[in-house]
């Protein structure tokens, strides 16, 4: 038997091109499946080969569990049984005994041929994966094997890949036999080993054709900064060049549109725009709304959003068609994109100045005058009244000295109050709630006079609940819910 096994292991490691420790782990693993078939299935058994003799041994094993956790006596102990045998063992340690050598018969032996054919599949498989990605490829293309459900099964080189439904361009006809090209989005590695997940969808796949077509991103002297895709229909790129005597827009287009046509041949006629990027956001968004022009645009840092401002003539163009333009624009940029006419900006303008005025009326107890001086001078915020450099707040002529220290102090004792009833409202909340992002104290109180105090308390709310309970708009109640929800997914 043991130079029967030392040449099975020789042949099979030659024939496969696997390392001959990969066939010896194989072999132990069907020994060991074989030898269960003999004592328990749900028992556990271990096999050792020797790696020079190629004799081997085999072993029963016990894993050693606490008493109160044993659920399969065929493969675990407790650990008061385990001490009368091994005084010193400790829980997750194995207790093992010896077996005596099995005559596996022509049954038990082809099922350990089986098994090593299996094992060494995979492991073929996996290093046939392994010299791939060592290419760093992020484009592949290769001949459509077959189609199952919608999915193309696509041969690239000595691999199969899937190109899902989803992640097809729609109304792309795709069919046996055909070459194509795709981005390879991920790599699944499932029960049947591991497998490639393409896509002709994703952005990233018309980043990495500009660059086959862009011979000046290769050398870094160009680079795409981001991409959003409508797929099929229309797309965006930010480009940058990191050489002024480079134009970024002009190199991406080439020679009579020769590059950007060669992309959009590849993406089924998707129109591409190309915009340059900046490191200003303001500046990006109104590159980005393209072909539109912008009249005005208000940055919101704390809910990263503009409200952009375009005259009545460009509001249907800087929307698009089906809000195909401001939706890339967004996705192209990170952020959330108001688009407004000069009316309704007007409108909400005076609405905003209007709770101000509100505000600092009732929170620092002051007329309307005082209160409209603060707003012209551009406070929007009683943190603002309270901490802005005494030095600025001086050189407003209207107020003396006194008249700023006050406001100051009773804008402080206000937040003062507030943090302390925050305070008070948030005890009891799991820092898991507080800590998820987009989540801030205001909301997390909110939440917990609803008695949701915990991450997974909000990951069980329907959208409309949180909408109701908290306050806010849909569109961010379906964000948090969602943030809360990813770890159910992992």
């Amino acid at each position: 038997m043991s130079r029967e096994v030392l040449l099975l292991v020789d042949a099979l490691a030659r024939e496969k091109n696997v390392a001959k420790d990969i066939v010896f782990a194989a072999l132990e693993m069907a020994l060991a499946s074989a030898t269960k078939k003999w004592i328990h299935e749900e028992a556990e058994v271990r096999v050792s080969i020797d790696r020079e003799s190629g004799d081997y041994e085999s072993f029963r094993r016990w894993l050693v569990l606490p008493d109160a956790e044993v659920e399969n006596d065929e493969a675990q102990m407790g650990l008061i049984d385990a001490r009368e045998q091994f005084p010193d063992i400790e829980v997750g340690e194995y207790v093992e005994e010896a077996l005596e050598p099995i005559d596996f018969g022509r049954i038990g032996a082809q099922a350990a041929k089986q098994v090593i054919l299996q094992k060494i599949r995979d492991a073929e498989r996996e290093q046939i994966l392994n010299d791939f990605l060592d290419r760093g490829e992020h484009l592949v293309t290769g001949s459509i094997k077959r189609m199952e459900r919608g999915n193309a099964i696509v041969e690239v080189g000595r691999m199969e890949a899937v190109l899902p439904r989803d992640q097809q361009i729609p109304k792309e006809n795709l069919r046996v036999g055909d070459r194509v090209r795709a981005f390879l989005l991920r790599i699944d590695r499932g029960a049947r080993g591991p497998q490639l997940v393409l896509s002709r969808s994703a952005p990233d796949f018309i980043t990495y054709l500009f660059e086959l077509e862009v011979p000046e991103m290769e050398d870094g002297l160009l680079e795409i900064k981001a991409a959003a895709r409508d797929p099929g229909l229309r797309a965006k790129i930010a480009v940058k060049s990191n050489d002024q005597r480079i134009d970024p827009i002009g190199t991406c287009v080439g020679l009579r549109g020769s590059r950007v046509t060669a992309v959009r041949n590849e993406l089924g006629g998707e129109n591409v725009d190309i915009v340059l990027w900046s490191a200003d956001p303001a500046q990006f968004v109104i590159s980005a709304l393209a072909p539109a022009e912008v009249s005005s645009i208000v940055v919101d840092e704390e809910s990263h959003s503009m409200d952009v401002v375009v005259d009545e003539g460009n509001l249907a163009m800087a929307i698009g068609r089906g809000g195909q333009n401001v939706k890339l624009a967004s996705e192209l940029t990170g952020w959330n994109i108001n688009l407004m006419t000069e009316a309704a900006a007007a409108q909400k303008s005076g609405e905003e100045q209007g709770r101000l005025l509100a505000l600092f009326c009732a929170k620092l107890d002051v007329d309307e005058e005082v209160a409209s001086i603060l707003i012209e001078e551009g406070f929007s915020s009683l943190e603002e009244v309270a901490y802005v450099p005494l030095a600025e707040m001086l050189e407003i002529e209207a107020f003396d000295e006194d008249t700023v220290n006050e406001l100051r102090q009773r804008a402080r004792n206000v937040l003062l109050t507030e943090a302390i009833v925050s305070e008070e409202q948030l005890e009891g909340v799991a820092d898991d709630l507080l800590s998820l992002e987009g989540m801030d104290n205001p909301l997390a109180a909110k939440l917990a006079q609803g008695s949701v105090k915990t991450r997974e308390d909000l990951a069980d709310l329907a959208v409309d609940e949180l909408v109701e309970i908290g306050g806010i708009d849909e569109a961010r109640a379906k964000d948090l819910i969602t943030k809360a929800r990813a770890h159910w997914f992992v």
